[in-house]
């Protein structure tokens, strides 16, 4: 069995870090007429994206996230962050496997066996499609919920991601506790 790993947010300004982690059946095979396809969870609408999310788990022989917050970025660095959040979303999954495929260049699992890093997994590894996915759509819908929370910098825009008008709303209402203040961006706005 093959596990899919990717992460979503490690640009954000704000927000957290979330890894997704799928084990999909050995046979699967993607049901073309479906609404949603498996793909880059960047290439897809909101729409298919979330279509997606709801049927991974469905087919899914296991999924798990990883979060890690804003704080815990900062207190830990990126690259650490980002192998947190995927060990907590592979041990959310608690199932063992022979194989960990991450998508990019870089193995942040590398101490466990069986990982490798596949550049544009994403795009070619059904797992790590449905891994990506999933982090997205979690993530996203936690951004927006934070937007209630922390009005007016329109978070559930641009889900933390460095834009003009994050920008702006940070110089009108300053940080706040999701910002990522180890970010140069961020100390510089403040």
């Amino acid at each position: 069995m093959i596990m899919g790993i990717d992460e979503v947010g490690r640009g954000c300004w704000a927000g957290p870090l979330v890894a997704g982690a799928v084990i999909l059946p050995d046979n699967y095979t993607h049901d073309v007429k479906s609404a949603w396809k498996l793909a880059d969870s960047k290439r897809m609408s909101k729409r298919q994206r979330e279509l997606a999310a709801d049927s991974i788990p469905d087919v899914a022989i296991g999924f798990g996230l990883g979060w890690v917050s804003a704080s815990e970025v900062d207190e830990l660095g990126l690259t650490a962050a980002v192998r947190l959040a995927m060990e907590r979303a592979v041990a959310a999954v608690g199932v063992e496997v022979d194989t960990i495929i991450i998508d990019g260049s870089l193995n942040f699992l590398a101490h466990l066996p069986g990982t490798q890093a596949v550049v544009k997994a994403d795009d070619s590894v059904p797992a790590v499609s449905a891994a990506s996915i999933l982090a997205k759509v979690a993530r996203d819908n936690w951004m927006a919920e934070a937007a209630q929370r922390f009005p007016g910098y329109d978070f559930e825009k641009h889900v933390g991601y460095g834009t003009a008008a994050h920008a702006a709303a940070i110089k009108e209402l300053g940080i706040c506790e999701l910002h990522r203040r180890s970010f140069k961006p961020i100390a510089i706005l403040c």
